[in-house]
């Protein structure tokens, strides 16, 4: 287990001693928060020509985000990196400060003939992340854990607004949704040692308690999508 697991965090590994002593969560797990949305009425029509397209999503910690879409049936990569923020400062502990700009965020690419972009979204809203929390999910607060859509290209960006609006209006959340739609940004890989951290560290606290229930929840919730092997994130694939 790479030191930085030992280091970020504590947060998680309190709740974890909580749990142990049988006293409830100060916050809502993410089997609590989880829910199954109607898929966006504006979705696109596969490119007969295009073999991939990528989508680009920031929904609080990467590992979880990054092991939801693992394990997601035509999803050929899902990378973790920095999106929003600049080249020199998309670097772990810059992005901590919370002060780059950058959102911790996960380059998902999807084989478009097996899995729309709507859909792509609508597991993104309904098992990867809690979107009615501000700048934060769960105990991890900052702007760099911000709900955020980082299209890349103009129909991205037309159906990402159109299916928050549908959302909004369908008042599907206990609260509004205040994820951020954020064209023409930059993506940037993150370090080795956060590539495929759910599947090394299926005991680490952080996971056990916010991330493993997600993958159950994309399982129980859409069956005909999940895939029990993940595809892990090669060497080729972080350039």
């Amino acid at each position: 287990m790479p030191l930085v697991s030992l280091l970020v965090r504590p947060a998680w590994i309190f709740a974890a001693l909580l749990l142990g002593a049988g006293i409830a969560l100060p916050f809502p797990s993410a089997a609590e928060s989880a829910r199954l949305i109607p898929p966006p009425m504006l979705d696109e029509t596969a490119n007969p020509q295009a073999a991939s397209e990528v989508a680009i999503l920031a929904g609080g910690c990467f590992w979880g985000v990054q092991g939801v879409f693992q394990h997601v049936e035509g999803v050929l990569a899902a990378v973790s990196g920095y999106a929003g923020g600049a080249p020199n400062t998309a670097h772990y502990e810059m992005v901590g400060t919370n002060t780059t700009g950058h959102a911790e965020a996960v380059r998902v690419t999807f084989d478009p003939h097996l899995i729309s972009y709507g859909r792509i979204l609508q597991i993104y809203f309904s098992v990867a992340h809690d979107p009615t929390e501000l700048n934060r999910q769960g105990p991890d607060v900052g702007t760099q854990y911000r709900s955020a859509i980082f299209p890349t290209n103009p129909e991205q960006t037309r159906i990402a607004e159109a299916y928050i609006a549908q959302l909004n209006q369908g008042h599907l959340f206990d609260a509004p949704i205040v994820t951020n739609v954020e064209p023409g940004r930059d993506f940037y890989p993150a370090e080795d040692y956060h590539q495929d951290f759910l599947t090394r560290n299926p005991r680490y606290p952080y996971i056990v308690i916010n991330d493993l229930p997600k993958i159950e929840n994309l399982k129980r919730r859409f069956p005909d999508l999940y895939r029990a092997t993940p595809v892990l994130v090669a060497a080729t694939q972080r350039d």
